[in-house]
């Protein structure tokens, strides 16, 4: 009873498994675990012994560390990036009044206390910023696709784009903690990539 489980929406759970440091002299680069589970369904699991489910899967891809490394920086740059959109499309499109300077400078007053709320707004992207998402989102498809040599580069954004969802990416690939993904758009992306 004490390890039973409930979800009450669908969702990715992510974590990482680092090995010791100490590896095989054949082996040319260190790899971590990713263990993931989802769930298509929402699930109550009341008794571990006798449940059995088809809406729940777990799996599980040895990743390359310096990829990792390397995807959650360059998914910690798109987030302020798209931040940094987001901010420049409210100062666009609010008034142009004299008293605009001290509007824009309550509103970054604020953005450090909204922070625990990710704004889960589609976000229109400029050209650079959507070029700079695909090149992360076709390495996040080459680290998870199951057929990786098949895995080619995005032409589009497969989900829609939020700070909330950028983030929650951003999450994912740190290999210190692990996440759970909710979005719907986002969750349907990644678990077509873990077929």
């Amino acid at each position: 009873e004490s390890r039973a489980a409930n979800a009450s929406n669908k969702e990715i759970n992510i974590q990482w498994y680092i090995p010791s440091l100490a590896k095989p002299s054949n082996d040319t680069e260190t790899k971590v675990l990713l263990l993931y589970a989802y769930n298509t369904m929402p699930v109550k699991i009341s008794n571990i012994k006798v449940f059995s489910s088809m809406s729940i899967f777990s799996g599980y891809l040895w990743i390359p560390l310096a990829r990792v490394i390397s995807l959650r920086e360059q998914l910690s740059n798109l987030k302020q990036q798209v931040e940094m959109w987001m901010q420049n499309s409210k100062t666009l499109s609010s008034t142009s009044e004299p008293t605009c300077f001290l509007e824009e400078s309550e509103t970054s007053k604020r953005i450090p206390s909204k922070k625990p709320q990710m704004n889960v707004a589609k976000v229109h992207l400029d050209e650079k910023t959507e070029e700079m998402a695909k090149r992360c989102l076709s390495e996040v498809k080459a680290l998870l696709s199951v057929v990786p040599a098949l895995s080619l580069p995005l032409t589009e954004i497969p989900f829609d784009v939020t700070l909330q969802s950028i983030a929650s990416l951003e999450d994912m690939f740190d290999p210190a903690s692990g996440c759970i993904i909710t979005e719907e758009s986002l969750f349907n992306w990644i678990i077509s990539l873990f077929h």
